[in-house]
């Protein structure tokens, strides 16, 4: 009797499961249903009469020459992330919308691309929606202005107010535009960390640090209450060559002298008194900007130079309509193929989405390299501060593998690769870095708190027995010296290790190396002259680089990735443009100090430690590299 219940309720069971499965799968359908519906709602046009198609077709068949409105925004990255749909609406109903993200390649072919259009007549830079960018990737697009002005056509950059970011580019432009009522904030770079040494104390909280090299200062924030003399040092050192690199390029552009965009506090609040606090008025006296014009004389103006779309406005195409238009074209595969593999973001152990660089996923992109007979070499694109040892020298042990079978291995450095980011360029044939690159770092560490102290107080203990000194050992109980003493040492033959990686390729005696490893940060320049890249240059320095090492002249960019299914990219397509609206919702709602929290490089950089996962918890990470 009791065996029938029993079949009876597994079979209620199972068919209480197979309904709530049915319901759910309905929902989300009809969920899905719904959010097609809204995006084909918003993306279908209304069918043309037979005269307004043979108006198109005439425009159509005589284009009008107009202006590439670079309207960019959201984030500058070198790889977009892969953001599966329900992590998007999550973020989204959390206040985190997802941005939109914006290639740098794309942007810097985008512009390239448009100066030999000749249905483009000039570049109108609007940059009041592009975030923070480091100068390495501002650089580059400044290049592609470049570009772009060589072509004869007029470069204008137009702006209520510009960030440092914002007027690096604008500089470029050959008239700078602002509202009278704007202004330019050059504030200066900075390295600044949130320290909760005191917090962790009051709390009763164990922290636990292992490590090696004097300017390994990832720790700091858990052990001090403020910023170590070491790396104040080694930070100051290296922001004002960032600075002086910002203030030098810009200066150049607008042809003023460098102390005009750097002035004191008491210089900055005399100049100002002159024109009674008025910004603006400042900022055109001493050439910052050009004119100052209110948004529709911006657009009668832009209107004059480019062409009037008949009503308030200018003749223009958005960035984001060009782009997809130069990316139609499609070209076969050829024999003589240079593959990039992209390591942007955090080192991790294993598979990893795009926006943090995976173990075995950019392994498994080095060693398809190495496997297609099409690659004659390889430009490893390198944006990280590091993260998990293990993992970095997984991908490393790629690298070798790439170069034992014959095809030469370049790095590209972008804004930062350090620590990890250096660990796994170091075996290239050759490493490339710009002057304002952060790199170098070389150093290791391991931290982890217990909260022992935290139970006792409230009443709790751990006791037990266990075969082993490491049994039990974790969150709830005190760590054995000797525990620490073991884990000390593990920390000491990594960093020897690292230093043995850098000795034998960098062809530098283990003395040397050290000299230049403590954990230090270096500029691309510094790196230069200490040996530890080959030459300053960008991607496509690094580029033509591959190319000499392969001995081949006619050759296209395989850039190596793991693509979306098609189901995953409809889904996320359709997804992201609801998702986008809620976030905005909802992020609308939150207080601004807590949205500026959960975006600060601080916080972040705290909740990263929660993600670490090297599976001996040994990292390489650099945290004073990420600047604002």
């Amino acid at each position: 009797m009791k065996k029938l219940f029993r079949f009876i309720a597994s079979l209620f069971k199972w068919l209480w499961r197979a309904l709530s499965f049915a319901r759910q799968l309905l929902l989300n359908v009809l969920f899905i249903g719904v959010i097609v519906a809204i995006y084909f709602a918003l993306t279908s046009e209304t069918p043309l009469t037979p005269k307004d198609a043979e108006s198109v077709k005439v425009a159509q068949s005589e284009p009008e020459p107009r202006a590439l409105l670079l309207n960019i925004d959201g984030p500058i990255v070198e790889q977009r992330q892969r953001i599966s749909p329900i992590d998007t609406l999550s973020r989204n109903a959390l206040g985190q919308p997802v941005e939109r993200e914006n290639v740098l390649f794309d942007i810097v072919d985008t512009v390239r691309h448009a100066a030999t259009d000749e249905q483009v007549n000039g570049l109108v830079l609007s940059l009041g929606d592009m975030p923070s960018t480091s100068l390495t990737k501002l650089r580059y697009i400044a290049k592609a202005i470049n570009t772009f002005k060589e072509s004869g056509k007029p470069v204008i950059a137009i702006g209520g107010t510009y960030s440092q970011s914002q007027y690096y580019l604008a500089s470029y432009a050959d008239e700078v535009l602002m509202s009278p009522d704007g202004m330019v904030m050059l504030q200066g770079y900075g390295s600044y960390n949130l320290y909760w040494k005191d917090l962790l104390d009051k709390l009763d909280v164990s922290t636990h640090v292992f490590r090696v090299g004097t300017y390994k200062s990832f720790v700091e924030p858990y052990t001090r209450n403020n910023m170590s003399d070491a790396a104040r040092e080694a930070n100051q050192a290296w922001l004002s060559q960032l600075w002086q690199a910002y203030v030098s390029d810009v200066a150049k552009n607008r042809g003023i002298q460098a102390d005009m965009l750097s002035p004191s506090a008491e210089q900055l609040l005399t100049r100002l008194r002159r024109f009674e606090g008025d910004f603006a008025a400042l900022s055109k006296d001493v050439g910052i900007v050009d004119k100052l014009m209110t948004r529709q004389q911006i657009r009668r103006y832009l209107a004059d130079k480019f062409g009037s779309d008949g009503k308030d406005s200018f003749e223009y195409t958005g960035y984001y309509d060009y782009l997809p238009k130069i990316q139609n074209g499609f070209s076969l595969p050829g024999n003589n193929n240079i593959a990039v593999v992209v390591a942007s973001g955090p080192i991790m152990d294993g598979h990893q989405r795009p926006g943090t660089v995976g173990g075995d996923t950019t392994a498994a992109m080095l060693r398809d390299a190495r496997l297609d007979n099409s690659v004659k070499a390889v430009v490893l694109r390198v944006d990280s501060p590091g993260g998990s040892a293990f993992a970095s020298e997984v991908i490393r042990n790629e690298v070798d593998a790439l170069r034992e079978a014959g095809k030469p291995v370049v790095v590209s450095m972008s804004s930062v690769a350090a620590s990890g980011g250096y660990w796994l360029s170091a075996s290239a044939d050759k490493i490339i870095a710009q002057p304002t690159t952060i790199t170098g770092s070389i150093g290791i560490f391991s931290l982890f708190t217990t909260f022992e102290n935290t139970l006792d107080d409230l009443g709790v203990q751990s006791d037990g027995v266990g075969t082993t000194p490491f049994a039990g050992v974790g969150l709830t109980r005190a760590l054995p010296d000797e525990v620490g003493d073991i884990m000390q040492l593990g920390i000491e033959h990594g960093y020897h290790r690292f230093l043995s990686v850098v000795s034998h390729h960098r062809n530098m005696s283990m003395e040397e190396a050290d000299q230049v490893a403590q954990g230090r940060v270096w500029t691309g320049q510094d790196a230069l002259n200490l040996g530890l890249v080959d030459k300053l240059g960008d991607f496509d320095d690094a580029v033509s680089t591959a190319a000499d090492l392969a001995e081949i002249e006619d050759y296209q960019l395989d850039w190596m990735q793991q693509p979306l299914t098609p189901f995953e990219q409809f889904i996320n397509d359709v997804l992201g443009q609801g998702a986008s609206v809620l976030g905005k919702t909802v992020q609308a709602s939150m207080p601004s100090i807590a949205q500026q929290l959960a975006s600060s490089p601080q916080w972040q950089s705290l909740t990263l430690l929660e993600k670490f996962n090297d599976p001996q918890g040994r990292y390489l990470f650099c945290l004073n590299c990420q600047y604002q």
